[in-house]
């Protein structure tokens, strides 16, 4: 039995259990985080050495990864099943990366320390499950322990409207997971199983009527929309900005780091093998929300004064792309899908640069007020190189890894939907406007007279640059070299358009009709 996904989950609950000890002092305490989040990162590195390029597990159990399946619950054939592939395997060592270092960026809390080290501890073992499970039960019981320990990290710890950011993430969150256990038992009381591949196997045999208003037409909604407002798709994205300016930093690298890209990965572990003709039906719906996104959210972040919720709203205009991408089922143009997929990734390490500069500047100048600065970059150069990397890398700069991503969405899409590809690459456009223009504001020009003290800050230290160079590195390499990345994704998703394409896209061409 392979143990490795079983140590990435759980090593970090330890961690947890440990601090919670009451001789555990506060000081010991983020020791005690750090230590049980680097073997997860060492194991997950080792399992890439060992990743085996040429396997694909979407639709067939038996190619799936470092896999274990043991009976947990016999009555109701519910199995400890976990495995990794194309689609999973970079968002689990993106999980086990940013864990660390977001326990660098949160070095120093004061508030509760031993609480807030256990929580975030907690969080990490409910997405690392998330992501390694392939048994639909257990995958539930995982997206759900993520809730309540990042109610609480905003809640407690967050800023002056914590209470309310918190509730209205918890809301959501919980309003979409209902209708995710409602279609899972409706999965279990049809077929008798949770396991997905079995599931996916039933479906391929025709155990769910196709066709609107049939089985897969509402089993397909009901998951769709718990997983639209983890992405978050407009126009369930509402909650993501107050969730994003309450959250201390860490939490912001997190949410938007890990936690968003659990909605696409759901849609497509899930949806897509699962209910193939009610993906392909869908199909043009989900490219223009995506289209959506990716324009409302770069509109949205042009016209934000706080420095945080402008990155916030870059996200919801970034993850726009993801679904672009996924919106092309085509097995003969597959680039779409594989762009959205790395561009999962992608957007995870840039955004996390972003939320880390983000709290690099609050934590000295207690503000964050975009008009408010100004001229910084010749009190603080470091800091500014930083910054501007990574704006450069938000925006698609060629050479930088989020280039990459986009372009094949772009490649993809343009095969399936020319006149929405055709508004989606304005959003390059507005996402050049305004990280240029808040460029501008925070760096060139004079400094602002109500911030004269801000002359003598501190520049950013070797802890912060700790939490930045890595990402930096793989922002760089995957912009010029990404084979290492796109070998691991091209086999899953070339398994995974062959279950929704071309034959399904056919089908539900007649059904239309």
């Amino acid at each position: 039995m392979d143990w490795q996904l079983t140590f990435i989950t759980f090593f970090p609950l330890v961690g947890a259990l440990i601090i919670m000890l009451p001789f555990i002092q506060k000081e010991l305490a983020k020791w005690v985080a750090l230590i049980t989040t680097i073997p997860p990162l060492v194991v997950s590195i080792m399992l890439y050495m060992n990743y085996d390029i040429t396997m694909a597990g979407v639709n067939d159990a038996s190619t799936m990864q470092f896999a274990v399946n043991i009976p947990w619950i016999e009555t109701f054939n519910i199995d400890y099943a976990m495995g990794v592939d194309g689609l999973s395997f970079p968002l689990v060592f993106l999980t086990t990366l940013l864990c660390p270092i977001c326990i660098l960026a949160a070095w120093n809390t004061d508030k509760l320390p031993k609480g807030f080290f256990g929580l975030f501890l907690l969080l990490d073992t409910g997405m690392a499950g998330t992501f390694c499970a392939t048994d639909f039960f257990l995958f539930y019981v995982f997206w759900e322990v993520m809730l309540l320990p990042m109610y609480f990290l905003i809640g407690i710890w967050g800023g002056p409207r914590k209470e309310y950011a918190a509730i209205k993430f918890f809301l959501y969150t919980l309003f979409g997971s209902v209708f995710m256990l409602l279609v899972m038992v409706a999965f279990y009381l049809k077929t008798g199983t949770f396991n997905m591949f079995e599931l996916m196997e039933m479906s391929r045999q025709g155990r769910f009527e196709e066709g609107v208003w049939n089985f897969q037409f509402w089993a397909y909604l009901g998951l769709f929309l718990g997983f639209a407002i983890k992405v978050p798709m407009f126009p369930f994205h509402t909650w993501l900005p107050d969730a994003h300016v309450e959250a201390p930093t860490a939490i912001s690298v997190i949410l938007a780091g890990v936690l968003l890209k659990m909605g696409t990965y759901g849609i497509l572990r899930i949806i897509y093998p699962i209910l193939p003709w009610a993906t392909a039906y869908f199909a043009m719906t989900i490219a223009v929300f995506g289209a959506i996104n990716i324009l409302y959210g770069a509109c949205c972040a042009m016209a934000q004064k706080d420095l945080k919720k402008m990155v916030a709203y870059s996200s919801v205009s970034h993850m726009g792309y993801v679904l672009l991408g996924m919106s092309v089922l085509s097995a003969e143009n597959p680039a779409g899908m594989t762009g959205a997929v790395m561009q999962m990734f992608n957007h995870g390490t840039i955004t996390a640069m972003l939320f880390l500069l983000v709290g690099v500047i609050y934590d000295r100048a207690h503000h964050r007020d975009i008009e408010g600065f100004g001229g910084l970059a010749s009190h603080v150069p470091v800091y500014a190189g930083f910054t501007t990397f990574a704006f450069f890398a938000a925006l698609g700069l060629p050479g930088l890894s989020g280039f990459i991503s986009e372009a094949l969405i772009f490649v993809g899409s343009w095969s399936m939907f020319p006149k929405i590809t055709i508004w989606s690459v304005f959003g390059i456009l507005l996402g050049a406007a305004y990280l240029l223009w808040t460029m501008q504001r925070v760096f060139l020009g004079k400094l602002n007279t109500e911030m004269k003290h801000f002359k003598d800050i501190v520049e950013i230290n070797g802890r912060e640059k700790l939490t930045l160079i890595p990402i930096g590195i793989i922002v760089v390499i995957l912009g010029v070299y990404p084979k290492p990345m796109l070998d691991i994704i091209n086999a899953s998703v070339g398994r995974l358009l062959e279950v929704v394409s071309p034959a399904m896209l056919q089908q539900t061409a007649e059904a239309i009709k």
